[in-house]
């Protein structure tokens, strides 16, 4: 039996760099796939990560030199390696709670229909008391 069968796990993504998104996003595939029961919150710039616009516009190493940016994502390619819109899509129809931040979706202008398919807001009075606070693990990216 997985030791990850039954465990909850909070994961939440505040970076919209690629590298960051694509290690949170993989490592919650993981773990739903080894059982546990997960859940991922899109909060600060973040929140670009699950609109349906803005998730496929993401930058590896945007502080680095176009060109490195450029190897990097063909690597990616060549590894042939999801991208986050397929994973959000896995993790949604395996069952992943997908959540986006209420005061980001009010601070960057973003609508419901914004969102890709699966993400809900999460609620300010109970998200932390009953994801976090009862999470067996807690994973910030």
């Amino acid at each position: 039996m997985s030791e990850t069968k039954g465990k909850k796990a909070s994961i939440m993504i505040f970076h919209d760099e690629l590298c960051q998104v694509f290690n949170g996003l993989m490592t919650a595939l993981s773990l739903a796939r080894a059982g546990a029961e997960v859940t991922v919150f899109f909060g600060s710039r973040g929140i670009n990560v699950v609109h349906k616009e803005k998730v496929g516009e993401l930058k590896c190493l945007p502080d680095q030199p176009e060109e490195e940016q450029q190897k990097v994502m063909a690597r990616m390619e060549a590894m042939n390696l999801p991208m986050p819109e397929e994973m959000l899509l896995m993790l949604h129809m395996e069952g992943a709670r997908l959540l986006a931040c209420p005061l980001n979706k009010s601070v960057f202008e973003f609508r419901d229909e914004d969102f890709v398919e699966g993400v809900a807001l999460a609620d300010p009075a109970t998200y932390y008391t009953e994801v976090v606070m009862r999470a067996d693990m807690n994973l910030v990216f």
